[in-house]
């Protein structure tokens, strides 16, 4: 039988527009549907057949799923619970906007080619704002005079700024808060930015220059930390240490062991010295330039002081940049743009799509007397305008949702202070936040009809609950537990149930394969003694003293089964797991097996008998009917014989 495509390229095979592929009952399936479950429950080449076999078991669980729906399952307490639970933890995946973050990855990508040299000039906004404007007028005035750095040091309130004139060193991609890197990368080459504004305080920043993106380096390192309040003389003697290190490690002495006994980077001196990789902007800027001056791989530094010590450090390996967006690439900016203050802005961006979907509208009230209601809930001020919003007064519709007053004072209570301590968020402001926390927030609550993906999983998680849970009541529990009707069953098929040849055996598995060959020795000096032999390993092996088919015993295909024969221990290599044999009797001829002996064959196959009976019951209750011309076409399609 020729092959078809791979299940991986079944989606893309079958683009028709979404045609009824099978009824049963009043419901329907499309071709895409039954392709996208085939597609994620079958992985490489199938045959025609296998597509078919595939085909019946799909609708076998349709009418399973429909029969537990129509006896209330779904109003299960339990299983409701379970939906709810999976809800809130798969939830969070599901909140940011996928294009945006797109976006910004691929921003990110872009900004990842170049370093920028950078200094900075801020102004703190404290409780005094106008003073902080007054300040940023006199900076604005002393740049047009004088140079940056000198301006940084008169004025910054950076401290470092005092001695490095704002020099922040080299920034790139993920260095810097997500503003302040907007504003790093718009500033050409050489200028000075517009000031900025954020919840701290006014930011100009200067980009001194550009180069190539260096990319990213693992170091080792020998720190000799300066201790706090260190005389000149104890610096001296650190020094002259480090020089000591360094002329030993030209000398030919190893990296690692000097790190290790001499570092005080305790966590890197634990690796012999190895650092995290870093890149541009992790880490001081006086230890970045000197590391990144090394000229190659295994190049190591002249001893070097920064604010933390005395350095030595050797580089391991530099990692280029990507140079381009591949899906790798992508996935990894993803990640990191989701890990980063990015995804405020993608929410933001979120919030806004859900506003304009939603048709919000902004109920008839007066700014000012929501205001001066708030105020009285809030801080308990006397009111001082006449004030007829209560409670339960709407404030703005949103889909189906209204936010009323008792909303909006609840969330002001929460988030009406700013995050730095400087004070209360003005009115307005904290009006917009509002409404984009309940534009989120039903978001959340109707994702399902906003995001395929995510309804396509809790409806896979619901109905797989429903079909756990109605063959266990109609099929599962049943064969397990009527003893009566097993019993019948044996013996209306007792010719079905033979022993073909088979021993007395003991089964040993092995979590891995040392042990099981350490057991074997134990077990084939004396075979006897195996359970003395097991209690050493009770950790490692478990066995199992049974009767066994002789095809259920594991040994080499050339090994003989003969009583007393301690069979070779088989590897799994997909696992390392083990597993042989200790033989204490062979039964060479066939032999009717008992009821207690055949009962788990007994159950599996009572099992099948009764769902086969109860899903022709379920087949009569809700016909199906599968439409021969659109199956056709799917075969055609994924077999790639559609002309």
């Amino acid at each position: 039988m020729k092959k078809l495509l791979t299940a991986l390229c079944l989606a893309a095979a079958f683009s028709a527009p979404a045609q009824t592929l099978f009824t049963y009952g009043k419901d329907k399936v499309s071709a895409d549907e039954f392709l996208r479950a085939f597609q994620k429950n079958n992985q490489g080449p199938v045959t025609e057949e296998g597509l078919k076999e595939y085909l019946d078991l799909y609708i076998a669980s349709r009418l399973k799923i429909k029969e537990a729906k129509a006896k209330g399952y779904d109003t299960l307490p339990q299983l409701i619970a379970d939906l709810s639970n999976l809800r809130q933890q798969i939830l969070p995946t599901y909140v940011n906007d996928r294009e945006s973050m797109e976006k910004m990855a691929a921003e990110a990508f872009s900004r990842s080619q170049k370093d920028i040299h950078l200094a900075h000039i801020f102004i703190k906004i404290g409780e005094d704002a106008a003073a902080a404007e007054r300040k940023k007028e006199q900076v604005l005035t002393a740049l047009s005079k004088d140079d940056f750095a000198t301006v940084a040091k008169d004025f910054s309130d950076d401290p470092s700024a005092k001695s490095n004139g704002g020099d922040l060193g080299w920034i790139t991609v993920f260095s810097l808060p997500y503003e302040l890197e907007n504003l790093a990368y718009n500033t050409p080459q050489g200028k000075t930015s517009a000031v900025f504004q954020s919840k701290a305080g006014y930011h100009i920043l200067k980009n001194l220059g550009e180069r190539k993106a260096l990319g990213r380096i693992r170091a080792a390192q020998i720190l000799l930390a300066i201790p706090p309040n260190s005389t000149d003389a104890v610096k001296e003697s650190l020094k002259q240490k480090a020089d000591s290190l360094y002329n030993r490690l030209q000398a030919g002495d190893d990296f690692g062991k000097l790190a290790a006994a001499y570092s005080n980077d305790v966590i890197s001196a634990a690796n012999e010295g190895q650092m995290s990789e870093f890149g541009v902007g992790d880490y001081d800027a006086a230890f970045e330039s000197a590391v990144l001056a090394l000229p190659k791989d295994g190049a190591i530094s002249k001893p070097f002081v920064t604010a933390h010590g005395y350095h030595i450090v050797k580089r391991l390996k530099l990692s280029p940049i990507a140079d381009k967006l591949d899906e790798e690439t992508k996935e990894s900016l993803l990640r990191r743009v989701e890990q980063s203050d990015r995804v405020q802005f993608s929410k933001k961006a979120l919030a806004q799509k859900v506003i304009k979907q939603t048709g919000y509208k902004k109920q008839p009230f007066a700014e000012p007397e929501l205001w001066a209601y708030t105020d009285s809930v809030l801080t308990y001020q006397v009111l001082k305008i006449k004030v007829t919003l209560k409670p339960s007064s709407a404030l703005l519709k949103m889909g189906d949702h209204t936010a009323t007053v008792a909303d909006w004072t609840a969330f002001a209570q929460m988030h009406r202070f700013r995050p730095d301590g400087s004070g209360a968020k003005p009115y307005p402001q904290l009006w917009n936040e509002f409404i984009e926390a309940t534009a989120l927030d039903y978001y959340q609550e109707h994702l399902e009809a906003y995001n395929t993906e995510f309804r396509q999983q809790m409806t896979e998680f619901a109905e797989g609950n429903l079909f756990f849970e109605i063959m266990q009541r109609q099929v599962w529990t049943p064969a397990q537990t009527d003893s009566v009707a097993l019993e019948a069953y044996f013996k209306k098929h007792r010719a079905a149930y033979n022993w073909k040849e088979s021993a007395d055996a003991v089964l040993f598995y092995s979590s891995n394969e040392e042990a099981a060959k350490n057991f074997y020795k134990a077990v084939s000096t004396k075979p006897a003694d195996w359970k003395t032999a097991l209690t050493s390993y009770a950790e490692q092996i478990t066995a199992d003293s049974n009767r066994f088919e002789l095809t259920q015993i594991p040994k080499e295909e050339a090994q003989t089964l003969k009583a007393g024969v301690v069979t070779t221990p088989v590897v799994n290599k997909a696992d390392n797991t083990a597993s042989f044999a200790y033989v204490l009797q062979l039964h060479n001829k066939p032999e009717p097996r008992n009821f207690a002996e055949a009962k788990g064959l007994v159950i599996n196959d009572y099992q099948t008998e009764l769902e086969r009976a109860w899903l022709q019951k379920l087949k009569k209750k809700y016909p199906v009917q599968v439409n021969e011309k659109v199956w056709s076409d799917v075969v055609k399609k994924v077999s790639g014989n559609d002309k």
